[in-house]
């Protein structure tokens, strides 16, 4: 059986046709450079640029902003003592950072540049934070204070020094850390406070009577100065123990006779030799009952007055010029 070769048919396009065939060709047209492996080179920050210490050279922009913002919520450190920190937010502080616009102009600059990220800081949430630091942290100072007498001898408490925070200084070094998108340690700027008394201020004299062993004993502050021997009241007529303070002082006093049945239809008896109260006068805050020298020098050592502490007239003379009204004077058993 023999074959035979089909014709050739040759077709001539239509209308239609040509038009299908254009949209064809701009199709790919359109995506030519793809199907080929040829790309639109991505747009990236210029290379060696930083922002405000962070490098984003040669990022995409979105990879820019996304390091910038992890920088920027690292928490500021703030350094109280031994190594031991609080940490804070930035948000705690300061309201937005313009990331966005920052890395937009970034793509425009040179290589190499340094830009700075605008942080919107608050400085009234800063003082806030400040002033919770310094309630924790500050402690007053506190004072030396006399304590009266502990075993039979003056006694001063000791002082502590305080310490408060310096809150101006704070203030502006986390402002400048946040703004700086700095995150390096913040210390704490402490300032001491010196407490107003010291132990050592307590140097005035205090007087201290023994009424049963018929001694005066003398310390300036706390610090032991001088003793000496004294006479002390009768059993009928006992010398008040308790605490007192010198009223007044004089020098050459007139002795005025008591209201008691012991003075009964005595006399004043001027300054001079004689005088039962010497040469110096020491009233103290116990009606009718003082310190004073006395010319019956053989009651020292002995419970012989009517109430008052007599010294040997020259012991009272030195006693007065180094006590002063207002010396606190302590009576008591021993």
């Amino acid at each position: 059986m023999r074959h035979f070769a089909q014709p050739t048919v040759f077709l001539f396009p239509t209308a239609a046709m040509k038009i299908h065939i254009a949209l064809l060709a701009a199709l790919f047209v359109a995506i030519g450079p793809t199907v080929s492996g040829a790309t639109t080179p991505p747009t990236l920050v210029p290379p060696g640029v930083r922002v405000a210490g962070v490098n984003i050279g040669g990022m995409r922009p979105y990879l820019a902003r996304r390091r910038i913002r992890k920088v920027f919520k690292h928490q500021l450190r703030v350094i109280v003592k031994h190594g031991v920190a609080w940490k804070a937010s930035p948000y705690l502080f300061a309201s937005s950072a313009g990331i966005g616009a920052t890395v937009q102009h970034a793509l425009s600059t040179k290589p190499g540049s340094r830009l700075t990220l605008p942080v919107a800081v608050h400085k009234e949430w800063v003082r806030q934070y400040v002033d919770y630091l310094d309630h924790v942290f500050s402690r007053p100072a506190l004072d030396a204070r006399f304590l009266g007498l502990r075993g039979l001898r003056p006694a001063v408490s000791s002082a502590r020094y305080g310490v408060r925070v310096r809150k101006a200084l704070m203030v502006r070094r986390i402002e400048r850390s946040v703004a700086a998108n700095r995150r390096t340690p913040i210390h704490l700027a402490l300032a001491p406070v010196v407490p107003a008394k010291l132990r050592s201020s307590f140097s005035q004299p205090v007087v201290v009577i023994r009424r049963l062993s018929n001694r005066l004993y003398l310390y300036k502050g706390t610090r032991f100065w001088r003793s000496f021997g004294v006479a002390t009241g009768q059993a009928a007529y006992p010398t008040p123990t308790g605490v007192f303070s010198i009223l007044y002082m004089q020098r050459w006093p007139t002795w005025i006779p008591p209201a008691s049945a012991w003075a009964a239809g005595a006399k004043p008896i001027p300054p001079g030799p004689g005088n039962p109260l010497g040469t110096r006068w020491m009233a103290l805050s116990s009606p009718g009952v003082g310190i004073h020298g006395t010319p019956d020098d053989a009651s020292i050592g002995y419970s012989e007055s009517h109430g008052c502490i007599r010294m040997h007239i020259p012991d009272a003379e030195w006693l007065f010029d180094h006590v002063q009204a207002g010396t606190q004077v302590y009576i008591v058993d021993a």
